[in-house]
């Protein structure tokens, strides 16, 4: 049987852009005391005076990136009429990023046009650094707004986080009044900064925390009012996703997927309804999506630490104590040339792994003697974290 011809359809969807990772709504619901809290932090802005530096965290899907967006475009647009205030907002991911250095060779790369682009390896980390002052005293303008997403990218390597804070104080930039807001998805990764980076970057903290069901419930309600068309959603649809996503994450792009997914599955059924059915197929498909994307994602240290599992799994030595994985780990880490963490930092990987709900962590109590620690193993199939490990190079290189 051949391909058959694409044809558009009408029975489902009415605009299923509004169900995509990049749609961006025109308010954000059940934010408004971080909003409120946001706003505050950038007033000084609006008065001409030196911003306030943010820290932003909370788990993926929780409003952080959307929020800073939707903010720093109120705030720009509130600025035009106001003659003594010009704000730059410069917006770097760092989910690809493991150094200070590269985050700093990027940035400039953010202030140059796209035929004035420098290479992000081979300078002395003093002219990167110098070449960033000089962008930013370049701009004209009275502020500047750096966003660092996903920033906790960079492990430990955080000078940045401190030189670009303090690029005024420090008199890299005179004329310019920076300051910089920090996503990051990480919850330990706050509390792993140096002193000096915590004074620094965390003037203001603003927590996302997860939605639950019934916040879940009114922003799907919000989005399917323009992505269905009327009558296609059984009664109990949406509250059904919002349960499943909030038992699963409290992640409102995971519960847009669900809904999403389930009005795929009723459109390739030529279903004329979304049915309570369809939502539950929906949720099995992303929460296996979401397992492979979590794991693609995690940092380099994060996954040479899930190595140091997947040997220690083909010993069948699991589970198996911190000293042990920490052992293959650095074996693992030597093997690829990348920097061997302390067994402090691999200690928190696995504190963040199970955190994710990739690893299953028991105590094991030997009496008044013996004293306790714990034992790791993987609560997902080993062969997922394989499959994930190998789609990135590097890492593809500890199978050879």
């Amino acid at each position: 049987m051949g391909l058959e011809p694409f044809t558009p359809d009408s029975t489902i969807f009415q605009d299923e852009n509004v169900l995509r990772d990049g749609y961006q709504p025109d308010t954000l619901i059940e934010r408004d005391e971080e909003l409120k809290a946001y706003q505050s932090a950038l007033r000084p802005v609006v008065n001409g005076a030196q911003p306030k530096n943010l820290f932003l965290y909370g788990q993926t899907g929780v409003g952080k990136t959307l929020a800073t967006r939707m903010v720093l475009e109120r705030l720009k647009s509130d600025l035009k009429p106001m003659s003594n205030v010009e704000l730059e907002t410069i917006f770097l991911n760092c989910k690809s990023l493991t150094s200070s250095y590269q985050v700093s060779a990027h940035l400039v790369n953010k202030f140059r046009s796209p035929d004035d682009q420098i290479k992000t390896t081979g300078y002395p980390s003093g002219m990167i650094n110098q070449m960033l002052w000089s962008a930013i005293t370049e701009l004209d303008t009275t502020h500047c707004l750096i966003v660092l997403d996903e920033v906790d990218s960079i492990g430990n390597d955080d000078d940045i986080l401190y030189q670009v804070p303090r690029s005024n104080d420090n008199g890299h930039v005179e004329e310019t009044q920076v300051g910089v807001i920090g996503i990051s998805n990480d919850f330990t990764f706050r509390d792993n900064l140096s002193a000096r980076v915590k004074d620094s970057l965390c003037d203001e903290e603003i927590l996302f925390s997860p939605y639950n069901a019934n916040e879940l419930r009114r922003i799907l309600e919000q989005r399917a009012d323009s992505a269905f068309r009327d009558g296609v959603l059984d009664d109990g649809v949406i509250e059904l996703t919002a349960a499943f996503a909030g038992q699963s994450s409290g992640s409102a792009r995971q519960a847009l997927r669900r809904l999403y997914k389930a009005g795929d599955l009723a459109r390739d059924e030529e279903s004329g309804t979304v049915t309570e059915d369809h939502i539950r197929a929906a949720d099995e498909a992303v929460e296996r999506d979401k397992v492979h994307e979590e794991l693609v994602s995690v940092p380099a240290q994060s996954k040479l630490t899930l190595f140091a599992l997947l040997i220690l799994e083909a010993e069948d030595e699991l589970p198996a104590k911190r000293s042990a994985i920490y052992g293959r780990y650095q074996m693992a880490a030597r093997k690829i040339g990348a920097d061997v963490r302390t067994d402090r930092t691999v200690h928190d990987r696995l504190s963040q792994l199970t955190l994710k709900g990739f690893l299953d962590v028991e105590e094991k109590n030997k009496g008044p003697k013996g004293g306790s620690y714990y034992q790791y193993e993987f609560s997902i199939r080993p062969d997922l974290v394989e499959e994930a490990l190998r789609e990135d190079s590097r890492m593809n290189g500890l199978f050879e």
